[in-house]
């Protein structure tokens, strides 16, 4: 990919060392979702945009992820990973967005205000208004605590796809896949392309996390074995992977499975810290700043978008998310605050998170007109139950499964029955 015609500092005022940049809008992060609210808003605004993006090139995951399926929803398009991140990036700049890669932000310094790092020296940047477009990242080993040897050949997917797409590099001929949703399929084309055949990938749900519209051709294609209610238990081998011991959770079984690469997929994690360095509430559900259905946070001028809030959905869907984020900037530089009235969201079992978690009646629907939600248990067709004050407010059968290891959508519009003077509201399934 070819990087953005890069912003060189400095393009701002001069206060000691420090370049002081003044935009309308600063966007933190340069992937689908940045970009797009970049692309929307810089049309928009009286001021500058501008897009800070600690890596060298632009784009975000998909830049690395090479294969097709990107741009559906948002582009209404079928295409690579990279080809996609291209036209995001051509797409913000063509719309007059200003985008500064190489440059790490790493504090803040007033309540719509940060520092950054670039390779030309130290900015501050005093915009109007702040995006957090941050995204998630998979949990290494040392966060999931699968004991064993140190071993070379034990990645994430992320990593994986860095090494072989970007680096060239090879990785081993066996693998085993943790995981078995989209983004281990995406790991398994992955490893396909370097030679690596996925002889077994495990998950610790009853069945498959990915649609069936790939998990069913990856096995045929890829001849990989899925172990459901499995886990990785032991990684074998110094300094090279040998292979891995896995358990039957259901029997406690165990058995090694020889392999010399492990890809350790899913178990998002935002990249929250400069949320929380703001001193904004977390939702301890998906451990993404809260907000509401205009993605605003709690700070005034601070707004919040992709999958920062939502770990993980897909790149089309973090990409509208960042569109949608844009009429909610334009009311907030243009004096109009936010309506006062507003109601807390919960998520109960089975689910885990539903974002946004704030919905105030005056407000556009949320993006899409969906609430997004993660399930911790297979539900064919689940029958949705909306709590207030101690009663049932809502009921709607859904014609689509709730399912571990993929983002649940349920329409907005079954938030019209709730009250704003009631208290919260607990979202849930019926029977």
């Amino acid at each position: 990919m070819t990087p953005p015609t890069p912003l060189t500092p400095p393009v701002g005022a001069t206060s000691g060392d420090v370049t002081v940049l003044t935009p309308a809008v600063v966007v933190i992060g340069a992937g689908p979702s940045g970009l797009s609210a970049a692309r929307a808003l810089a049309p928009r605004v009286d001021g500058d945009v501008l897009v800070l993006e600690r890596e060298s090139t632009a784009g975000g995951i998909p830049r690395h992820s090479d294969h097709p399926g990107y741009g559906i929803r948002d582009m209404r398009r079928f295409l690579s990973g990279p080809a996609y991140a291209r036209r995001l990036v051509r797409q913000a700049e063509a719309a007059g967005a200003k985008i500064l890669t190489n440059a790490t932000v790493t504090n803040w310094a007033g309540e719509r205000a940060i520092e950054a790092t670039t390779p030309e020296g130290r900015v501050r940047v005093e915009a109007r208004a702040v995006i957090l477009a941050t995204g998630a990242r998979e949990r290494p080993r040392p966060a999931r605590l699968i004991p064993g040897d140190r071993a070379h050949g034990v990645y994430t997917t992320g990593h994986l796809q860095n090494l072989v797409h970007l680096q060239h590099q090879k990785v081993g001929k066996k693998a085993v896949v943790v995981g078995a949703e989209l983004v281990s399929w995406s790991a398994a084309l992955t490893l396909r392309e370097a030679g690596c055949r996925t002889v077994l990938m495990t998950t610790e749900h009853p069945r498959p996390d990915s649609y069936s519209l790939f998990s069913v051709p990856g096995r045929i294609l890829f001849r990989t074995r899925v172990a459901t209610r499995t886990r990785v238990t032991r990684v074998i081998g110094r300094p090279r992977l040998r292979a891995v011991e896995i358990e039957d959770l259901d029997t406690g079984r165990r058995r090694i499975v020889e392999c010399d690469t492990l890809v350790l997929t899913g178990d998002w994690i935002p990249d929250h810290e400069l949320a929380r360095a703001a001193g904004i509430t977390l939702d301890p559900g998906t451990n993404g700043p809260l907000v509401d259905n205009a993605l605003r946070t709690e700070r005034p001028g601070v707004f919040a978008v992709g999958n920062l809030l939502h770990p993980v959905d897909t790149a089309d869907i973090a990409a509208i998310d960042g569109a949608h984020v844009a009429r909610s900037v334009v009311d907030w530089l243009a004096g109009r605050s936010a309506p006062a009235e507003q109601v807390r969201l919960l998520a109960d079992a089975p689910f885990r998170w539903v974002a946004p978690e704030i919905f105030r009646p005056g407000d556009p629907a949320p993006a899409r007109h969906r609430l997004l939600l993660w399930s911790d248990r297979y539900i064919p067709f689940p029958r949705i139950v909306l709590r207030q004050g101690g009663r049932v407010i809502a009921r709607r059968r859904l014609w689509w499964p709730a399912a571990p290891g993929r983002v649940f959508r349920i329409p907005s519009g079954i938030l019209s029955a709730v009250s704003p003077e009631a208290g919260p509201v607990h979202i849930g399934v019926e029977g």
